[in-house]
């Protein structure tokens, strides 16, 4: 039996640029998991093993790799920064008991982080802070620390601070024990002495010591009384009260150092075994029901004795075949073992189980709770799919996905790829669900959609060297919407006489305008049985079945409510098909007076900005049809946040960088849908009314 208790389960998330992937690279490296560090920029590290990631410098896949330090196994996800690839971040904390959030030394709290903070505070992982790169220009330790207060609102406990910065970074004052560790010039992570603390910083270091054990010591009512009294407590005891302040989520350890001058990540590791929690000791995941998806109030313990309940989190195909990535949440799980997928409701037979090192593996032949294996060649395990024991079948929470905001339209070059691109786009829907694909049933062209422009560059990159499928590439399409303005009450009759029986069903209805967010709503008020019960859900059935296209141009419709009031029914001739038909009509009669509207994506856009090109890149916005939200000044630039429709964004990268002689940087997500302007509306209906009759 393994002792749950030297486990852990750990992610590293933050910003693009801000180092998350060099410092996974020096954990292996002091682990002793690899010899000979790779280097981002060279394009040659560990877990960035895809071509794509290797030549643009990011990582878009988590990559898992497992790794010992002083006795205790670390399974470690390294996550992408990019907010294209956040579904890869959500799914991953999904999975994970604790985190180590890095941040840029400069950059400070960047957009991304804010947003991959935001998903750990929804599923509750606790987290250490590892302020990076604080060897480089315009560095500044404490002015993150206040950031992560502001702006993250969160609690950052003080466990380290830097002796120097920028070039004359060398080491770090370890709070607690009031010792200083000092890293010489040869880049060696392990050529440290231990020292005292130089003479400038004393004062500092004892200052922030008083506070650390304020904060600690409020996590136990007795030594806070014993404290408030003029007792110091131990070491150990301040130890344990960091622990369980940092599972409860209370504060957060704050570490810092620079990852690629290899200073600092031992003390970070330390704290990944001293805080983090093992993964008996995170609350348990709930068990949903099968039906209702509502949690049944059952938990997975985690805890080998148990029946086996694990989550596949991640799908991946590579050279050796597709690998399924698992967190087993408790029981045991053994090489040639029957599970049964609750989804399915189908049984596989686990064959291979290997454990990850990036993309090399090792064979298992079993892995218990708390484990995070990968299991070769299963069949019709997605991503979100429950394997349990077939005796006893359960299914865990499972995960939510954003929707696509963006498309375009793709063809093979040759006739003969057609094959091999469906082949290949399947494999990749199955490994990433925030990206989907459609055919449009009109021109049978093949419709991508995706999270971003960078989001589908890269599918179309990945299906060009990785399948072999070349592709012309359309225009980047929109998601627009539509919806109503305007509450209406109405009245049809769908009646058909021919030999034998007839169709009849009349029905009285409200249409109105939703909340934003609520998708298609349906309720009855029909009192006295003039429609009877029965016919309620073919009448929802014909409503929501008309919602896929509505009355402008064509486009899906959101937030709308239907209310059935009255109608009436003939003894012989009413049947479900009737009042279903009735509804369809009913729609195209009345939804063109209800006030229809288009409404567009509109998305958070967040742009970094010298100073010198503040002016301009506003100024491009507001043409862009963007609302300035806030400026926020930083030591090398601007932070400009704004709300710009979809539609004004595409291409702007290039356009940012021509402004800001290539210094500019940004990132969006999306935000929520408002109405279009009239004039882009026209053009919108307008150019959907040519592919239409381009069609016929």
């Amino acid at each position: 039996m393994t002792d749950l208790s030297l486990y852990r389960n750990i992610g590293i998330f933050a910003h693009v640029d801000a180092g998350k992937t060099t410092s996974t690279e020096r954990i292996l490296k002091l682990t002793g998991k690899i010899h000979k560090t790779g280097e981002v920029h060279d394009g040659a590290a560990t877990t960035d093993f895809m071509e794509q990631e290797a030549e643009r410098g990011i990582t878009i896949q988590s990559a898992a790799t497992t790794c010992f330090w002083k006795d205790h196994r670390l399974n470690i996800i390294d996550t992408p920064g990019h907010v294209d690839f956040t579904v890869e971040v959500y799914r991953s904390l999904k999975v994970l008991d604790g985190g180590v959030g890095v941040f840029c030394g400069s950059g400070g709290v960047e957009p991304q982080s804010e947003t991959n903070w935001r998903y750990a505070n929804e599923s509750e992982v606790a987290r250490v802070i590892f302020v990076n790169k604080l060897d480089r220009m315009g560095a500044d330790f404490y002015r993150v620390v206040e950031q992560v207060k502001k702006v993250l609102g969160a609690n950052p406990l003080v466990m380290t601070l830097p002796i120097g910065i920028e070039d004359d970074f060398k080491g770090v004052v370890d709070v607690l024990s009031q010792k200083a560790y000092i890293w010489d010039d040869s880049g060696l992570p392990e050529n440290y002495e231990v020292v005292d603390i130089p003479d400038e910083l004393k004062e500092k270091a004892a200052e922030y010591r008083e506070q650390l054990i304020e904060t600690a010591v409020e996590q136990d009512d007795d030594l806070m009384m014993a404290y408030m009294e003029g007792e110091e407590p131990s070491e150990e005891d301040i130890k344990r009260c960091i622990r369980k302040g940092t599972r409860e989520l209370a504060f957060f350890p704050t570490y810092c150092g620079s990852a690629f001058k290899n200073k600092g990540i031992q003390l970070v590791l330390d704290a990944v075994i001293d805080y983090l929690p093992a993964p008996t000791e995170v609350d348990p995941q709930p068990l949903t029901d099968e039906e209702t998806g509502e949690p049944t109030g059952e938990v997975a313990t985690v805890s080998a004795e148990e029946p086996l309940r694990a989550l596949a989190f991640k799908i991946m195909d590579d050279r050796f075949g597709a690998l399924t990535f698992i967190r087993i949440y408790s029981g045991v799980l053994e090489k040639g073992m029957t599970v049964l997928n609750s989804y399915t409701g189908k049984t596989e037979r686990i064959g291979r189980m290997v454990e990850m090192h990036a993309d090399e593996r090792t064979e298992l032949s079993r892995a218990q709770a708390g484990d995070i294996i990968a299991v070769v060649g299963m069949k019709n395990v997605q991503t979100g799919h429950t394997l349990c024991d077939p005796n006893n079948p359960c299914t865990l929470e499972p995960m939510i996905f954003p929707e696509p905001v963006i498309s375009i339209a793709v063809k093979p070059k040759d006739k003969g790829s057609v094959e091999k691109m469906g082949i290949a786009i399947g494999k990749m829907v199955a490994e990433d669900p925030s990206f989907v694909v459609e055919t449009d049933e009109d021109s049978g062209e093949t419709i991508l959609k995706g999270m971003g422009e960078l989001h589908l560059d890269i599918k179309v990159d990945i299906l060009k060297r990785t399948y072999g499928v070349e592709l012309e590439v359309g225009q980047p399409q929109v998601a627009y919407r539509e919806t109503i303005t305007q509450a209406i009450e109405d009245s049809y009759t769908h009646k058909k006489q021919s030999g034998g029986s007839g169709q009849f069903g009349k029905i009285d209805y409200r249409i109105k305008p939703g909340e934003p967010g609520s998708g298609f709503q349906f309720e009855s008020s029909v009192v006295g049985g003039n429609v009877p019960k029965e016919y309620f859900p073919a009448i929802e059935k014909g409503f929501a079945g008309m919602m896929e296209e509505g009355p402008m141009a064509g486009f899906p419709v959101l937030d709308v409510q239907v209310e059935l009031f009255d109608g009436s029914y003939h003894a012989v001739d009413s049947s479900a098909v009737a009042f279903e038909i009735a509804a369809k009509g009913a729609f195209r009669q009345s939804m063109p007076k209800a006030g229809p509207q288009l409404i567009e994506p509109i998305m958070k856009v967040d742009v970094f900005t010298p100073d010198d090109n503040v002016g301009d890149v506003i100024g491009d916005l507001n043409r862009r049809r963007g609302m300035i939200k806030d400026q926020e000044p930083g030591t090398t630039g601007v932070r400009i946040k704004a709300d710009v429709p979809l539609s004004e964004m595409f291409g702007y990268i290039g356009h940012l960088r021509t402004i800001t002689s290539g210094r500019g940087q940004f990132s969006m997500e999306f935000s929520h849908y408002l109405p279009c302007p009239q004039n882009v509306a026209e053009d919108v209906i307008a150019k959907e009314k040519e592919k239409k009759e381009a069609k016929k």
